[in-house]
């Protein structure tokens, strides 16, 4: 299965994330995510221009700070997609400026603790999320 490579990204602010619930219809449910997507087909660049771009369509917000946590393999045993992960800090707030399917997407900032909650209780199953999540603890540990 031939898809685009595409970009996570995690918008961190005073110990919580902001996350965008949208209805996904494979699974028939709406899900809580980290802002990601892919460039529409004929427009490319790179994957700090792609994040930089869904996080602004997505939810208005900017970063002035942008750091690349890791690469993921989105689905290793069918397709060679790849997703950048980004972790966007120093935020600043604008408008949404949401792709036409993306209309009924919402947005939202949890705390951190809140995030976790959801996380264990099942309310976010996005495995993008769930691994972004991964690698942010992971990079918070060795600044440590």
């Amino acid at each position: 299965v031939d898809r685009p490579d595409y970009a996570v990204v995690i918008a961190a602010e005073r110990d919580g994330f902001h996350l965008v619930d949208q209805y996904r219809y494979p699974i028939g449910a709406r899900r809580w995510e980290f802002p990601q997507g892919c460039f529409p087909q004929g427009r490319t660049g790179t994957a700090e221009e792609l994040g930089r771009a869904e996080l602004s369509e997505e939810t208005g917000l900017s970063a002035r700070s942008w750091t690349a946590l890791g690469t993921l393999s989105a689905w290793h045993g069918a397709s060679g997609q790849e997703a950048t992960v980004f972790l966007a800090t120093d935020l600043r707030t604008g408008v949404p400026r949401r792709e036409h399917e993306e209309q009924d997407m919402r947005h939202r900032w949890f705390p951190r603790a809140e995030f976790e909650r959801m996380v264990r209780e099942g309310a976010i199953r996005d495995d993008s999320t769930l691994a972004a999540y991964l690698l942010l603890l992971l990079h918070e540990r060795a600044a440590q």
